[in-house]
């Protein structure tokens, strides 16, 4: 740039830049050349804000710069109608930059004008054109517009086949994918990788194992080269199919891999519960990237629903010199929210905002719900009121934050307000809705609600929501209205029916019902130990202490264990996990000292008071 610069001293001072049609094309090559990858846009901008005679040399070059930027879709867009004012018409290298950067910020209705431009300019017999339309309306999740442009190219190249088949792939459409590789193999087309990569990836998606086999033995049997991408969508493609071993032979044979490699095979062990074989693989890594790191901190977080790992190993990315991306801020926040850690919470808050200018709407998403899950509703409450843009995540982090806290009706008033500002409830909006009427014992409200979500707002009631009724029922003493309810259910209870009813049962002391639940419970395949537990407190209260030895007896002889108790406690900024007997902790040796040196003292003042008798038992 510094000679560049020198150069254009010289150009100006001998009058070869002067306002006139003449030099325009010197003009052009300059700032042509200030947009190299060492170029400066800045400077470049300024030389052509400076013209008197832009051409369409120079509205293209600007154009193709800012479209490879996140966010130069308005210059982008003002670049163009300038240009168009200017008397220049956009050309076959004008639409798929235009395009591109549009594609990038998935603006539909943006790709929708420019697609009525193309057809009115004479562009649509382009394939280049079309293919940058094609793209723009599959990454702004419009596929069935893209496939009307997909029918309308003369001439399809096989990047035209492979965006379609990447646009259903994207939706998951597995059909619809291979129908068109087929018509794809008819006409003689071969595929090449990303076609392929495509194609296990909506396998992967549906969990359709059989597919992916199928096509494994396509490649095999019509001898095509699987290079690094296809092999990596092959290891992903049996890791989420359930077929770790058959990923790891694949990754065995690969004669190349990269992180993305080993990555995938991660997930795929992580995926079926072998956390420690998964763990092995990432520390072999010898170079990890920040996607490397998080993949291992969210199989902590999935996987085994260990969170304090995931922390760990999150300070352990930092140590290593791998700067957090959002994707790992959303993660970390998630394990701050299972366990309440709130001092790792402020950090991580911290640190957005001082290294992120603009975060994402997820992870302001991800912040309001750490927030509200470690029991700061109000810190949580002005953050939602923050958020410009919110969308119906938004929306249902802070109604189920609501209803958790038991602030009832501000969460129904919350609903009331979502839905006068435009936005359509879901399946989860309905259950923190539901909860919150449960929760806050409203029974009108709760049945209200219930009704309308078919009848009125088009949701599908699943077992979750008849599970807050169960629920509210319960908690106002209808106990048999709520067996009602389960036995006009379209689908077959499950252990969180039969919970809440049995919880219900313990607060109104209804053992004979109680009974019947418990019944209904063993039939079932998948159960915890929280109803034995329930059942055991329920006799408990109503002094059948055999029927409660009959319980830990039923527990014990069906390998029924009791999930063990974590007490959480914070001090000087960190957080300490305790079992019951726990010896885990570094200092356990002088916790427990403390503890005897109590208990014998409170031995000691026993004769003295009698009341402390019941705290023994």
């Amino acid at each position: 740039m510094k000679q560049l610069k020198q150069l254009q001293a010289q150009l100006t001072s001998h009058g070869l830049l002067s306002d006139t049609h003449t030099h325009t094309h010197t003009l052009s090559h300059l700032i042509s050349c200030s947009l190299t990858p060492s170029g400066d846009l800045h400077h470049a901008r300024q030389l052509f804000d400076r013209a008197v005679f832009p051409n369409r040399f120079m509205y293209n070059t600007l154009i193709r710069v800012y479209s490879y930027s996140d966010t130069g879709m308005e210059s982008v867009v003002f670049l163009l109608r300038q240009m168009m004012a200017q008397g220049f018409s956009p050309n076959n290298f004008t639409f798929p930059f235009v395009l591109k950067s549009v594609a990038k910020s998935q603006a539909f209705e943006v790709a929708l004008l420019l697609q009525s431009m193309i057809i009115k300019t004479g562009f649509a017999s382009q394939v280049v054109v079309m293919n940058a339309l094609l793209h723009a309306f599959v990454v702004s999740e419009h596929v069935c517009y893209a496939h009307k442009v997909f029918d309308g190219i003369p001439q399809k190249s096989i990047i035209s086949w492979n965006s379609m088949i990447g646009g259903y792939s994207r939706e998951g459409d597995f059909r619809s994918a291979f129908e068109l590789f087929g018509a794809m193999r008819n006409l003689g087309l071969e595929p090449d990788e990303f076609t392929v990569a495509s194609l296990f990836s909506v396998c992967s998606q549906s969990i359709n194992l059989k597919l992916g086999r199928a096509l494994h033995h396509f490649i095999i049997m019509n001898c095509l080269e699987a290079d690094l991408i296809v092999n990596n969508a092959l290891i992903d493609m049996y890791g989420k199919c359930g077929e770790p071993d058959s990923a790891q032979m694949c990754f065995d044979m690969m004669p190349v891999r990269n992180a993305v490699s080993w990555t995938s095979l991660v997930r795929a062990y992580a995926k079926n519960g072998s956390l420690a074989l998964a763990r092995s693989c990432f520390d072999q890594m010898r170079e990890k990237s920040a996607v490397s790191w998080n993949a291992m901190i969210d199989c902590y977080i999935r996987s085994n629903d260990e969170p304090h790992e995931a922390l760990v190993l999150y300070e352990q990315m930092k140590l290593s010199g791998i700067v957090p991306n959002e994707v790992t801020l959303i993660h970390v926040l998630s394990a701050c929210s299972k366990i309440g850690n709130l001092v790792v919470g402020k950090r991580i808050h911290d640190h957005i905002a001082q290294n992120i200018t603009n975060p994402s709407l997820k992870l302001l998403n991800s912040l309001t719900d750490m927030y509200a899950k470690c029991g700061h509703l109000d810190i949580a409450l002005t953050l939602f009121n923050m958020i410009e843009n919110k969308n119906l995540v938004s929306w249902n982090v802070v109604i189920s934050a609501l209803a958790a806290h038991g602030v009832s009706l501000e969460a129904v008033e919350l609903f009331r307000s979502m839905t006068s500002h435009g936005f359509l409830p879901d399946g989860i909006t309905f259950v923190g809705l539901l909860s919150a009427c449960s929760h806050g014992g409203l029974l009108e409200l709760g049945l209200h609600y219930f009704e309308a979500m078919d009848a009125v707002y088009k949701v599908q009631c699943e077992v979750e929501h008849y599970a807050c009724m169960v629920d509210l029922f319960g908690r106002r003493g209808f106990v048999g209205r709520a067996l009602e309810l389960i036995g006009r259910m379209p689908m077959k209870p499950d252990v969180v029916i039969w919970g809440a009813l049995l919880g219900a049962c313990r607060i109104h002391g209804d053992l004979r019902t109680g009974l019947k639940v418990m019944k209904q419970v063993l039939e079932l395949e998948d159960y915890s130990s929280g109803l034995f537990v329930l059942l055991s407190n329920l006799f408990c209260e109503l002094q059948r202490w055999e029927d409660v030895r009959r319980v830990r007896k039923m527990m014990c002889g069906g390998g029924v264990k009791k999930v063990e108790g974590r007490s959480l406690i914070e001090i000087g900024g960190d957080i300490h996990e305790f079992l019951v007997e726990d010896l885990r902790h570094e200092r356990s040796c002088n916790i427990y000292f403390v503890v005897d040196q109590l208990t014998d003292h409170l031995m000691c003042l026993a004769p003295f008071s009698e009341s402390l008798e019941p705290l023994w038992l």
